[in-house]
């Protein structure tokens, strides 16, 4: 197996890049639109032919390179069946399987940061988007995000993968790259809690500001970044 994390400087968000090493075929999870040049000549140096992007989820913070990637390579574009977007051409459902060469990865209904928050499972490798942060989670107060459906996900369902899980994220801001999910049980401050009221109260006091460019960045990732 082939496999990529980039980190985008401006929007602190983790693109990966993965593929099967046999038959050369890839799949990027969480594009942003400025680094698309680079992920082409990416594939371009190791050989790989990219068939699938996944997002997480309608990012407000960043936009897409799901469409812009697509003309380039004719990939297919892949989120939950719970996003708004309806220029995705596959909606996979919780627990659905996606196949790339002989890789295997599973989708998973993580809501609570955004409604259509999902996060993606390949063997040990959690791609967790926003749900789930190394020492953090990700906010719930917009785009119908909910504190008591963050709880359930990640108490529910994260947190009940094995411990030595390995957590890559959405987003660092402290330039950390993995974590595992054992870790984050004994160390993530948010997740030191009883019950999902307790949850909810850590989050509504987090008086985080509004993402930068917010509603034109959710607007365009609608129509999956394209222009």
């Amino acid at each position: 197996m082939i496999f990529k994390q980039v980190f985008d400087q401006k929007s602190s968000t983790y693109t990966y890049l993965i593929a099967s090493a046999k038959g050369r075929e890839a799949v990027i999870i969480d594009p942003v639109i400025e680094n698309v040049d680079s992920y082409i000549t990416l594939l371009n140096e190791l050989d790989l032919k990219l068939v699938k992007v996944i997002d997480t989820h309608i990012h407000a913070d960043h936009i897409t390179g799901a469409s812009k990637l697509k003309k380039v390579t004719n990939c297919s574009t892949i989120m939950g069946e719970h996003t708004p977007a309806d220029a995705v051409e596959v909606k996979v459902k919780d627990e659905e399987i996606i196949k790339i060469d002989q890789i295997e990865i599973k989708a998973m209904y993580t809501p609570g940061h955004t409604s259509d928050s999902y996060s993606f499972l390949m063997d040990k490798y959690l791609f967790s988007g926003d749900t789930l942060l190394i020492n953090g989670t990700g906010r719930t107060d917009f785009q119908n995000g909910s504190s008591k459906d963050a709880y359930n996900s990640l108490f529910n369902k994260l947190l009940k993968l094995p411990d030595d899980t390995l957590l890559y994220p959405g987003h660092d801001y402290n330039g950390k790259l993995v974590s595992t999910i054992g870790n984050e049980k004994k160390s993530n401050p948010r997740l030191q809690v009883n019950n999902a009221d307790e949850y909810a109260e850590i989050m509504s006091n987090l008086k985080l500001s509004k993402p930068e460019l917010m509603d034109s960045n959710i607007r365009s990732n609608i129509k999956l970044g394209a222009s």
